[in-house]
Formats: C-alpha cells, structure tokens, sequence
C-alpha cells in the first residue's frame, strides 16, 4: 500500500496524464457502442446457434483485446511520463523536456503499438492466473501430492510471467525495447537486486482491481433498474453489458495509477537514488519494507532447508 499511496499522490500532480486518460476512456466508449451495434447485429442475424456462437466470440476477443491495447497505450505513455519525473527529480524540474506527454503518446502509438498490441494479448490472462494459482498454494498445507502438482503449475507461470509482464510496459516506455526483451530484463533486474521480494507482497492491482469491479457494479445495477422500470424483459442483458463496460472504462482509468506503481518500481530496481532524490522519506521507508521481505524469506527458505535435512535424517534411521 505504500507504493499504491505515492503513486496516487504522484498521479494526482500530473494532470495531464488523466487528460490522456480521460482521451482514451473517450475513444473506449466509442468503441463500445460501435461493438455493441456489431453484437446486436450478429444476434438478430437469422443464421444456426453454432455460427452465433463463433461469431459472438470472435466479437468478444476483439473487444477485450481492444480495451487491453488502449489500456496498455496509456500504461505506456504514464509510464514515459512518470519515470521522466523520477530521473528529472520533479515535474517542475528544468531539465524537463518539453511537452514529455505528446512524445510518449507519438512513441506509444507508432514505434511501440506493435509490441502493445502483442503482449495485450497474454498479460492479464498470465498475472490473473498466477494470482490464483499462488493463492492456492497458500491453503493445500500437507498435501504432498496437491503441493507437487500446484508448485509445477507455479513454476510454469513464473516462467511465462518472465517473458509476460505488465512491467515489460515501463521498458518499452523508457528504452523503445521489444515487449519479450522487456519483460525478461525487467523480470531480471528485480531478482538480481531483490525488489522482486517487494512486488510479490504488493497489493496494489489487487486494490485496483477491487476498485474496477466496484466500478462495473454500480454502473451494471445502475443500468439494471432503469432496465427494470422501462423494459423488465431486457433486466439481465442491459445489466450485464452495463457492469462489463463499466469494468472496462473504470479499469482504463485505474491504469493511470497502476502505471505509476509499476514506473516506481522499476526505477527503484534501476537506480535507487533517483528515489531517494525524488522522495527521501518515501525512499527510506521503501528500503526498510524491502530490508523486511529479504529477511523474512531468508527465513522461511532456512525454515523449509531444515524440515528437509530433518525428514532425510529420518528416513536414513528408518532404513
């Protein structure tokens, strides 16, 4: 929570990436009603259930993907946006380039679409199942069995999250790198300073994922008693549609933020003193929650190398 609350400060200084935002919900809303033109359409097309299907579908992968894509340009170019300010030591600094908005959205959306549009298609889909399959984890206890199938499944994600990362974007934004170059080297600049310790505890897209489902609620219960008043035969797909394009342009919104957190991190990974010039009670605290993580898994890691040699002792009396 601690990056999460510096990056909303941050954020909240910076107005215009929220213009930015504010641009791209826009073109997102737009979008949205010209695919919701496209699924009516395909609804009242007078063809089989299997074509319906398939072509419904295929309508559904275009619209998530669109909204990955616009979401992951804005990723982008706040990202651009806020490392500017964490290497400058501010927003009002002098050696600020002029107008660092405008040269990262013309980045975004020429040189770097192409690897936004390429990792867009495997990002939320690797770091929501890693977020399960950790959970899962966490409440298996003594289960051999269940352990060994579930700590496979973990490496195998952990593998993809290497190549497929949402801070993959802060590289692309900073050095105009490929998406899978950036993941890697972002992904090993956090194991190879320990700040990957910090992200593993960090909560902040859980938070702004909370907030983006809040947002698809009430737009989608919102939506569903008007529904109910002029047309009661209509309540659940109006409501449905509703919550699902609230989620998606609340979620665009929460990106900004998102973006920020993932900015902080990776410049703390690359060089901590533009932290702590930026911020140095933010940067003392940030060091002292790290200094906590590396000790409580060199811990933990002690505490499982014991159970083990005690488990080998064991069975080499036993035989």
């Amino acid at each position: 929570m601690l990056v999460l609350q510096r990056a909303v400060k941050m954020v909240w200084n910076l107005p215009e990436v929220t213009r930015v935002a504010c641009l791209f919900m826009l073109s997102m809303l737009l979008w949205l009603a010209l695919w919701s033109f496209g699924a009516a359409g395909v609804v009242a097309l007078g063809i089989g259930d299997g074509g319906r299907w398939w072509l419904l579908v295929v309508l559904s992968v275009s619209l998530f993907w669109t909204g990955a894509v616009l979401c992951n340009v804005v990723h982008v170019v706040v990202s651009g946006m806020v490392f500017l300010v964490l290497i400058h030591g501010g927003r009002e600094a002098t050696s600020m380039p002029p107008k660092p908005v405008m040269s990262s959205l013309q980045s975004a959306v020429t040189t770097s679409f192409g690897s936004i549009c390429y990792g867009s298609l495997f990002t939320a889909a690797i770091r929501t199942l890693r977020w399960e399959i950790r959970g899962l984890r966490s409440k298996i206890g003594s289960n051999e069995c269940l352990l060994c199938c579930v700590d496979f499944l973990f490496h195998l994600v952990e593998f993809l999250v290497r190549w497929f990362n949402k801070y993959a974007y802060v590289q692309i934004a900073v050095y105009g790198k490929s998406f899978n170059h950036s993941a890697k080297d972002a992904w090993e600049l956090f194991q190879s300073t320990g700040v990957e310790a910090l992200i593993a505890y960090d909560c902040s897209g859980a938070v702004l994922f909370m907030g983006t489902l809040l947002g698809g609620l009430i737009s989608g219960t919102c939506a569903a008693i008007w529904t109910r008043i002029k047309h009661p035969e209509r309540v659940a797909m109006v409501g449905s549609t509703a919550m699902l394009m609230g989620m998606i342009l609340v979620g665009l919104a929460m990106v900004v933020v998102e973006s920020a957190v993932t900015s902080i991190y990776i410049c703390y990974a690359e060089d901590p003193s533009l932290i702590n010039r930026w911020d140095a009670a933010f940067f003392a605290q940030l060091s002292e929650k790290l200094h906590q993580r590396l000790q409580h898994r060199s811990a933990r890691a002690r505490e499982v190398l014991s159970h083990r040699i005690d488990d080998q002792i064991q069975e080499a009396v036993l035989a």
